[in-house]
């Protein structure tokens, strides 16, 4: 190795060794809560700041590797404000599950004729586009209108590919409420209540990771 890369070596050398303290820190501040009679905010704040410490001393050793030699760690931690702590009711009465499903329009002429089929088996399903003057068939934005008129977002999920669509990134959101919303309260602003603070649960989907992941704000799983 030249004497340029040396100093390049060397920085390498302490990120890795601030890594294994932020580890040793990590695995610390959760035996400490899971040792203690009764754990609180404080003990998920603790755990929470020293993920956020492993999460940036992680980032800083996987750039550096990567400049000085060309290789890159084989785990990726998720940013740091994936899951703050939980501060939601420990017996919540009600809950709110919301759900973003991502669709890449991959076979246009394959979601034109599904929506034309829909129309000829169903015909008041395209009352509302026929209005606005755009017939079944005759645009993707008309299409996917008479496709999620048909069938449930489930159902459009199963069957995706069978309607010239390709999955992108999903997340589920389980989130804790005090107590159930009024009829109506919320379909003005549906995604204004999207609480971090307030998941039970999340779910999410992406190509990014190598499997599905759970991450859940009471175990602290990241």
């Amino acid at each position: 190795m030249s004497d340029a890369a040396q100093p390049a070596a060397a920085e390498v050398r302490a990120a890795v060794e601030a890594l294994k303290t932020a580890l040793d820190r990590h695995l610390d501040a959760i035996e400490e809560r899971d040792g203690s009679d009764a754990a609180g905010p404080e003990e998920d704040a603790a755990v929470y700041a020293a993920f956020n410490e492993l999460a940036a001393a992680g980032e800083v050793y996987d750039a550096l590797l990567y400049d000085a030699h060309d290789e890159v760690t084989p785990f990726e931690i998720p940013g740091a404000d994936s899951l703050p702590p939980y501060m939601g009711p420990d017996d919540p009465s009600a809950m709110s599950v919301l759900v973003r499903r991502d669709y890449t329009v991959a076979e246009p002429l394959r979601l034109l004729a599904q929506a034309r089929r829909i129309s000829e088996l169903d015909p008041d399903s395209v009352d509302a586009e026929e209005e606005d003057g755009e017939e079944a068939g005759s645009s993707v934005h008309a299409a996917l209108g008479v496709l999620f008129g048909e069938f449930e977002p489930d159902e459009i999920s199963t069957r995706h590919k069978e309607f010239g669509l390709e999955e992108g990134d999903s997340t589920l959101w389980v989130l804790a409420a005090d107590e159930p919303a009024e009829a109506g309260e919320w379909l003005s602003a549906p995604f204004d209540a999207a609480d971090p603070e307030r998941v039970i649960c999340r779910f999410d989907v992406s190509s990014v990771f190598d499997e599905d992941e759970l991450y859940d704000s009471r175990d602290r799983r990241h």
